[in-house]
This record gives C-alpha cells, sequence and structure tokens, in this order.
C-alpha cells in the first residue's frame, strides 16, 4: 500500500499549488513578506498607522456549493467565498489585507479548484488584498467523489478612532440600502428544495420573456463586493456611522447588529421603498414560503446597508450612483421602538 492507492496523489497536490501560484501572486500588495509554499504567510502592517486594530473574518460558501458543483459554476463560488469574508471586515471601517483559504475535497480536481481560485485571486484584486496561502486537503472516503468544500479567512486593519461600532450612531441617522446581486451565499438550503419541488430545468427557464440570464445564472451570481464603495465614500469623508453585510437571517437578523448596546436605538424601515426582485417573489410562490420566512433566509435585493449622519446622506446616494451601485433610503435611526420596526409580518 502507498498514499496514492489510498486516494491521496502528492504529485497532483504539489502540481495544482504551481498552477495557482501565478494567482497568488497576482494578489500580492506590498506588506507582504516571501513566497506562496511556506508553512506560514507574512504580511507587514501598512506604515503610517498610529493606533493599528486587526480585524479577522471568517465564512464559507454553504450549500450553494451544491448547485455551483452541479452547474460547473466554479470561478463564481470562488467570487462568494472572498466577498462573504471582505464583506464582513470592511463594516468594521477596516481596510482588507489578507485572504486564506481552505479547500477540501475527496480527490483534487484540478480544473475545477483551479477556476475556484482563480475566482478567489479575481475578488482579492477587486478588494485590495493578498491571497496569502491556504490548505488543500485530499481526504478520500470523507467527500464523496465529484465534491469540494471551501472555506475563507480575511484580516484586515483599521486605525481604532476609526473604527465603525456604532459608538457614533444617533436618532435621525439615515439607513442606506445598495443593492444585493441576488441571493448571494445564502439560503440556499432552501433554494434547492424549492427548486426539487418545482421540476423545472433552471438553465432553460427564464422568469421573464425580456429576461436575458436564466433562473440557474441568476442564483449563481457571485456576492457582490463593496469594499470599494465603502473606500469611495471614506475618500469623500462621508461619515460612515454604521454598516451593515446582509447574510443569513436577512434584513431583520442582520440589521440590528450595527445599533450600540444600550443605546435604546432602532431602525425604522419603509418596506416600500424598493421593488423586491422576482428571483424571490418566485421562490415565495413557487415553495409557498411565509412571509417571514422569506424575509428571515433572504436578503430580498439589499445586500448591504450604510448608516450615514442626516446631512450626509445626498452626498453618500451620489457617491453609490458614481461607484454603480444601485442605492435608495431604505429607513432611519429611531428611539424607543425596538431594534426594528416597519416590517411587512
Amino acid at each position: 500500500m502507498d498514499y496514492r492507492s489510498a486516494g491521496v496523489d502528492i504529485e497532483a497536490g504539489n502540481a495544482f499549488i504551481g498552477r495557482i501560484r501565478s494567482l497568488a501572486s497576482s494578489t500580492r500588495r506590498a506588506e507582504v513578506m516571501g513566497s506562496l509554499g511556506g508553512f506560514g504567510g507574512l504580511c507587514r502592517v501598512p506604515a503610517g498607522l498610529q493606533q493599528p486594530l486587526l480585524v479577522a473574518g471568517a465564512d464559507g460558501v454553504g450549500t450553494k456549493l451544491a448547485l455551483a458543483q452541479a452547474w460547473g459554476y466554479h470561478r463564481q463560488v470562488g467570487i462568494d467565498l472572498v466577498a462573504m469574508s471582505v464583506n464582513d471586515v470592511i463594516t468594521s471601517g477596516a481596510e482588507p489585507l489578507f485572504f486564506l483559504d481552505y479547500i477540501a475535497s475527496g480527490r483534487l480536481m484540478g480544473d475545477q479548484l483551479v477556476a475556484a481560485v482563480e475566482g478567489m485571486a479575481w475578488a482579492c484584486r477587486m478588494s485590495g488584498c493578498s491571497l496569502l496561502g491556504g490548505e488543500t486537503a485530499e481526504m478520500p472516503g470523507f467527500y464523496e467523489e465529484g465534491r469540494y468544500d471551501l472555506a475563507g479567512f480575511c484580516v484586515g486593519v483599521v486605525e481604532a478612532p476609526a473604527l465603525v461600532d456604532g459608538r457614533h450612531i444617533q436618532q435621525g441617522d439615515q439607513l442606506i440600502a445598495v443593492a444585493s446581486s441576488g441571493p448571494h451565499s445564502n439560503g440556499f438550503s432552501l433554494i434547492r428544495q424549492v427548486l426539487d419541488h418545482s421540476g423545472l430545468d433552471p438553465h432553460t427557464m427564464h422568469l421573464a420573456p425580456e429576461a436575458t440570464m436564466s433562473l440557474a445564472e441568476q442564483l449563481m451570481e457571485p456576492t457582490r463586493l463593496y469594499g470599494p464603495l465603502v473606500q469611495a465614500l471614506g475618500q469623500r469623508h462621508i461619515p460612515l456611522h454604521g454598516m451593515v453585510h446582509i447574510t443569513g437571517g436577512g434584513l431583520p437578523g442582520n440589521l440590528p447588529r450595527c445599533l450600540p448596546d444600550g443605546a435604546g436605538l432602532g431602525l425604522a424601515l419603509d418596506a416600500d421603498s424598493w421593488s423586491i426582485p422576482p428571483l424571490f417573489h418566485w421562490l415565495q410562490e413557487e415553495g409557498q414560503i411565509p412571509e417571514a420566512d422569506l424575509w428571515n433566509t433572504f436578503n430580498l435585493g439589499v445586500g448591504f446597508c450604510l448608516v450615514v449622519p442626516k446631512n450626509r446622506l445626498e452626498d453618500a446616494l451620489a457617491c453609490c450612483q458614481e461607484q454603480g451601485e444601485q442605492a435608495w433610503l431604505l429607513g432611519e435611526v429611531i428611539s424607543g421602538q425596538g431594534p426594528l420596526a416597519g416590517l411587512p409580518f
């Protein structure tokens, strides 16, 4: 017996690292030291910071991976993996420094996993962070043939006085919604159940006659990266009192997380301020999903939220538009009415 007969191919693993080395190099920041392949990645704290705080986040892609692997959307979930962690880290006002990935499979699938890393590298470049390293694990007998799993880890840095932690939020601040690109990477256990129930072919189905994307393409659209928008808002010196990444739990589960503890503040939403995209209406109708479950599972077209002072609302909306983001006034900060008001259920 040898390791290859047990299902682990060391030579194939080394060849895979060789294929992705240039992808990692394309994301290199000036602070990065050394090269891919060491036991640990090295990165300096950016020069000039007086009170640097490190901000870390970890996430995965969830059961969206099942559809992505069945349908061949490997690059897209690589983008998702980076976006899910980076979008979390930037809510603290942090600049993403580096990203690490963990890839596990029953057998190393070179082309599929290289495509996933291509997506990761593209998302890292867009976010300004370095793909510093990671781990590739072959686990025969643990994962089914043709299956792999992904996990991602991002570290960012912020000056302590610039930390966004909700302490500046006050009554009258305005809540801005920034559009999502679809379900992002949440709710796919329910989505898969609805698809199985429908019996429809998502590759040929279009939700409207004028739709250019099939249902499958809409579902696999990667999570949007909101880092460039947050950076642009900072360059405009628009105060960001709070930020929220809308993930699992939807608006009800995530919006209150930006509020300071014990301040007696809440958020009043205008549920009529936007049109929920047709995809979510189709999921609700096809799966007979109750209204509360719909709101507590999906982002419903809102991927990120910003809390800004009332006198900078128009400036912030204009910046969003200039950055190519669809954004609108979703609500405002109120006092004494609970963490969230205005939900339609």
